[in-house]
């Protein structure tokens, strides 16, 4: 059996779902595509060509059966139709990729949370009888959005419990770190991703100018920010 399948590559199971195939294609394109690293001191063509031929055979019934059959043995397998379950989380918590897009969808969040608030903010200072003109009601228009940001927020809360459950401090989930983390990891993934956070400061520390130092202590405390603005509201709702 070969030592690095395509399920290797991506980072998924053996049992991962089209969609679960399809999620980790992209994610890793967003980072291995050789646009993305032309301005940088790493060739990813070669890991590009290998994440699309994996996807091109995983993501094909057909195909994937023939494969497992070659490389497995396998004659018959039954693949995930349904939500990742808890037992199903535990298989999937090698894969860095889930984390990688973890800390995606909590930036993701935790802007539309924070554009909410701010137009909820600007409505504050609008006059209940603006709001009787065009037939709206400001109360049930605050109801609607205070539900949305509190919905975001719990959103929020399951994206850092997971990334607290594989032992990711907070000041590497910035999409700098994130990012540089996931192209190693890549290249190697039976490597510690700990261990390439711990690289990832010996990168910052070596190769950034002062103030590109500065400005990625500024793009985290203002996250860090966010963030607890975001919790904070959640709990005063």
């Amino acid at each position: 059996m070969n030592s690095r399948t395509y399920y290797d590559v991506l980072g998924v199971s053996r049992d991962a779902t089209v969609e679960e195939i399809t999620t980790a294609k992209n994610a890793l394109a967003k980072v291995y595509h050789p646009d993305a690293n032309v301005h940088k001191d790493i060739d990813t063509t070669a890991f590009m060509q290998e994440i699309l031929e994996a996807y091109r055979v995983l993501s094909d019934p057909e195909k994937r059966k023939a494969y497992n059959q070659e490389i497995f043995g396998e004659t018959t397998r039954v693949f995930k139709t349904f939500t990742l379950g808890e037992d199903d989380e535990k298989e999937e918590s090698a894969s860095f990729v889930l984390y990688w897009n973890t800390a995606n969808q909590l930036h993701e969040v935790l802007g539309r949370s924070m554009r909410l608030m701010r137009r909820e903010n600007q409505k504050k200072k609008i006059p209940e009888r603006i709001f009787k003109r065009i037939g709206k009601s400001k109360k049930s228009d605050d109801t609607i959005r205070s539900r949305q940001i509190t919905e975001l927020s719990m959103k929020a809360v399951q994206c850092i419990t997971v990334l607290r459950m594989a032992g990711i401090p907070m000041e590497y989930w910035n999409p700098d770190a994130m990012n540089w983390v996931l192209v190693r990891w890549g290249q190697k993934q039976s490597i510690d991703y700990h261990i390439l956070f711990n690289r990832y400061d010996t990168y910052i520390e070596e190769t950034k100018s002062g103030s590109e130092k500065i400005r990625i202590r500024n793009q985290n405390r203002q996250f860090h920010n966010n963030l607890k603005k975001l919790l904070s509201y959640a709990l005063e709702s």
